[in-house]
């Protein structure tokens, strides 16, 4: 069993940057791979980024792509996206997520954090 915590969320102006953590607890954390999510207000769950187990292996949405950049921390049992130039339309409820597989489907991530929000001011 992977339990997720995710923190680091807040309120910041367009321009702006926000880290956000996940901490897991849970054996062999170390072998799932993570993604983040996000659910806008009125909006379905979309794919933010994912890394691999290992590390070595990222994805982007191609809406975050060049602006956002996910990282496993050396301890392993925690996983970070840093988000810089943040725009008002990245406003919502950010998720990790973690699975055996790497993906950019939320249904191939059997485990759920309960989520951070974020908001952008213009």
């Amino acid at each position: 069993q992977v339990q997720l915590v995710e923190s680091g969320g807040g309120l910041v102006q367009a321009g702006g940057s926000l880290r956000l953590s996940c901490a897991a607890s849970g054996r062999a954390f170390g072998s799932y791979a993570m993604g983040w999510f996000r659910q806008a207000p009125g909006k379905e769950r979309e794919f933010v980024a994912a890394v691999s187990w290992s590390g070595d292996s990222t994805s982007y949405a191609d809406s975050v792509k060049g602006r956002f950049t996910i990282s496993r921390g050396t301890v392993r049992n925690t996983v970070y996206v840093q988000m810089n130039s943040l725009k008002p339309e990245d406003t919502a409820v950010y998720y990790c997520a973690a699975s055996t597989v790497m993906s950019r489907r939320g249904s191939a991530y059997p485990y759920w954090g309960q989520g951070t929000q974020v908001t952008v001011s213009s």
